[in-house]
């Protein structure tokens, strides 16, 4: 946690000296960030053949049916697998930040949905509890969550690395379930192509929060990565939900 007994406290003129030194350093990450989502935009393609399905509100539909007639489509790969009672803590703090984003997504051709193997009725439940209302379905049944490393069977959390992150990370230190970010593009034949994926704190640039944090005199204020993060209806003084629900296996 931050401690801020000793910090430093200075005259306005040796202030000003010292933002402007760190805005040169703002200004070279504004631009090092735009360097790298130049690269990111040309990296090359994957085409997907797979024939995934998922469970929605409105049917069972494909990959293809989740672009919702948009060219683009962002996957949140949200952490609620099928014997959980409720979501990922951290995925659901950043989760609380999709629902101001779809009209801006949707009208920008970027269709924006949560995938779990969690099935659809728990699901809505758990969206229902946290007042949410992006698109979010079940991958319960397909390969979808394997694939793209995201979910691991009990085989593979019993061998000694898994497959996350584009790296091999100890088993020991996996869950059935991590969290991760992934985007496809649908050309005007219906071929569907895998562009990006992100896993770990790659997705960390959604949660708005930690942008504002950031930017406050206490910072972030954690001894570990979110350790403060709980869902949004469990800080002190929030209401609570009608039923009670377990914390994930």
């Amino acid at each position: 946690m931050q401690n801020l007994a000793d910090h430093p406290v200075v005259s306005r003129s040796e202030w000003i000296e010292a933002r402007r030194a760190l805005l040169k350093r703002e200004k070279e990450e504004t631009h090092l960030r735009d360097a790298v989502n130049a690269e990111r935009l040309a990296m090359p393609w994957v085409e997907v053949n797979k024939a995934y399905r998922f469970e929605t509100p409105a049917g069972s539909k494909s990959l293809a049916g989740l672009f919702d007639g948009r060219s683009q489509l962002v996957v949140y790969h949200f952490m609620l697998g099928p014997d959980w009672e409720a979501g990922c803590p951290g995925c659901s703090f950043l989760a609380d930040h999709l629902d101001g984003s779809l009209p801006h997504l949707n009208h920008h051709d970027v269709t924006l949905v949560a995938v779990s193997r969690a099935p659809l009725d728990k699901i809505e439940a758990y969206k229902r509890r946290m007042g949410w209302h992006f698109p979010w379905v079940s991958s319960s049944g397909s390969d979808f969550n394997y694939d793209f490393h995201v979910s691991f069977t009990e085989d593979q959390l019993s061998a000694e690395t898994i497959d996350y992150n584009f790296t091999q990370i100890p088993a020991k230190d996996g869950f059935d379930e991590l969290p991760g970010l992934s985007a496809f593009y649908q050309d005007g034949s219906g071929r569907i192509f895998h562009t990006y994926s992100s896993y770990a704190r790659g997705p960390e640039p959604l949660i708005g929060t930690l942008m504002i944090l950031d930017r406050a005199p206490k910072g972030r204020n954690e001894d570990g990565t979110m350790d403060f993060v709980r869902r949004h209806d469990e800080y002190e003084g929030a209401e609570k939900a009608a039923c009670c629900h377990a914390e994930p296996a």
